[in-house]
């Protein structure tokens, strides 16, 4: 046989066994216990933190229930002052745009009051005129849920600036 394969077969069949060898000297043999005790530990430990985040949870909820916003007071004498007339409380009438049918449209459809009106997007207040038929289809509603805010938090002044700008509430 030529030496110069028989060279290059026992070369790799020496570092084959090295590499063996260094393999089983340099790895310690696992025990399995070690990690399953550890496991089971770590799962312990999150279900304490799981049971303490509920609780807060719990906690959190009761304290926001008793802390909810509170209401803006209505000034109907600062709403007169400023308009130069009565305003009701709610009157959805006082939004640029809206008459008493459109507002008749808006309470059947469960929208009385400034803070309801002010939180109904543009798109639903666009599909209550729709419900209305075509006497309805001329006005847009873009900034009632708007006009409803200032209303809803007292800014008469501002609100009238505003609507001396509009026409027709658009």
């Amino acid at each position: 046989m030529d030496m110069c394969i028989l060279i290059p077969l026992i070369v790799g069949a020496i570092c084959a066994l090295l590499g063996y060898l260094l393999g089983k000297a340099g790895h310690k043999a696992v025990d399995l216990d070690v990690y399953n005790n550890k496991i089971a530990r770590l799962e312990g430990e999150l279900k304490d933190c799981n049971a303490k985040l509920n609780a807060l949870k719990m906690q959190d909820s009761r304290m926001a229930a008793h802390m909810s916003t509170p209401a803006i007071l209505f000034n109907a004498a600062e709403a007169k002052a400023i308009f130069g007339k009565l305003i009701k409380e709610n009157d959805l009438k006082i939004v640029e745009g809206i008459g008493p049918k459109i507002e008749e449209l808006f309470h059947n459809a469960g929208v009385k009051t400034w803070k309801a009106l002010s939180e109904t997007s543009v798109e639903t207040c666009q599909s209550i005129l729709d419900g209305g038929g075509e006497a309805f289809v001329v006005h847009k509603p873009g900034t009632w849920p708007e006009q409803a805010r200032l209303a809803y938090e007292g800014q008469w002044k501002k609100l009238l600036e505003w609507q001396e700008e509009l026409k027709g509430g658009k």
